[in-house]
């Protein structure tokens, strides 16, 4: 499914991918959509290559064929698989240090977890996230919102989600929040916070910045709500002598091997079942467009994925 000009999707066909050195193909079998994608569809995703090219940055599937230079033992071998977009296909080829091991030789689930769960779990280990730290999460229903509100909870963190009714707060509390805050209620929640980490973005970033504790770590993981502006950082020279620490995070800039501790830290959280997938809803392949539309509207509580 390729990206057309004017933002819409459509079939193509290819021929078969061939792996090349370092690199292995992947027998497709479930696919994660992101926010990222609704944003590479639109033209607001600087590392997208454009119109006649596929989105999607996370499989699930086997490893059908390697490369040379690919260590022996993969093929055949059920794999998360990273493509730097492509992964809207049947079959992608990838680089091998682009592809982490199943646990529990899982697809659907594994692609549910993807590359939310390495973004939550990276960016709050690099904020030095403690027991007892209260952390803030915005747009904890989302693919990233629910894997952060877990794994900080399994750190022994009180973790206060913001989301947009009782009923997705409910679910909140049963992975793990100690405290809901119902931004259709008041935009702004109570309290201060050791961490905040914000997949939002938008008008209101800088009113979140400066709800930090003393010697608070905020991290900014995504913008689905948009370009903050330049005065939403105010609050960091203000309250310099408060000691506020600001992280913008891409997993982009993650080497492989961090990617791989990571999924490690991921996989024993998911073994000790302090970490679950959440699931919103599965599309087929062709049906692309349906499940970036429901990305976008911002009610999904969880992963969409679709299915080849």
């Amino acid at each position: 499914m390729v990206v057309t000009e004017s933002g819409g999707l459509a079939e193509a066909e290819a021929p078969e991918p061939v792996p090349g050195p370092g690199q292995v193909r992947v027998a497709v079998e479930a696919i994660g959509v992101g926010y990222v994608d609704v944003m590479a569809a639109r033209g607001d995703y600087a590392y997208f290559p454009g119109p006649g090219s596929p989105l999607g940055l996370e499989v699930a599937g086997r490893v059908s064929a390697t490369g040379p230079d690919v260590p022996g033992g993969l093929a055949g071998q059920r794999v998360l698989a990273l493509p730097e977009f492509g992964g809207f296909a049947e079959q992608v080829v990838v680089p091998v240090e682009r592809v982490l091991p199943s646990p529990d030789n899982a697809a659907v689930e594994v692609v549910a977890l993807g590359l939310n769960a390495l973004v939550a779990e990276i960016a709050l280990h690099r904020s030095g996230l403690a027991a007892g730290d209260h952390v803030l999460v915005r747009g904890a229903g989302g693919g990233i919102g629910v894997l952060a509100t877990q794994i900080a909870a399994a750190h022994g963190a009180e973790v206060t989600a913001v989301t947009s009714s009782p009923a997705r707060g409910e679910r909140l509390r049963a992975l793990g929040a100690a405290r809901i805050a119902d931004r259709t209620v008041s935009p702004l929640p109570d309290g201060t916070y050791d961490v905040v980490l914000d997949t939002v973005a938008g008008a209101d970033l800088g009113r979140h910045l400066a709800l930090l504790r003393p010697n608070g770590r905020y991290v900014l993981c995504g913008g689905a709500g948009g370009d903050p502006g330049p005065d939403a950082f105010a609050s960091l020279l203000r309250e310099f002598h408060r000691s506020p620490t600001f992280t913008s995070f891409s997993l982009n800039s993650v080497p492989g091997e961090e990617l791989r501790l990571s999924w490690k830290r991921i996989a024993e959280l998911v073994r000790e079942t302090r970490l679950v997938p959440v699931l919103d809803e599965r599309f087929p392949l062709g049906a692309a467009a349906a499940a970036l539309a429901a990305v976008a509207g911002g009610k999904v509580f969880g992963k969409v994925l679709l299915m080849p």
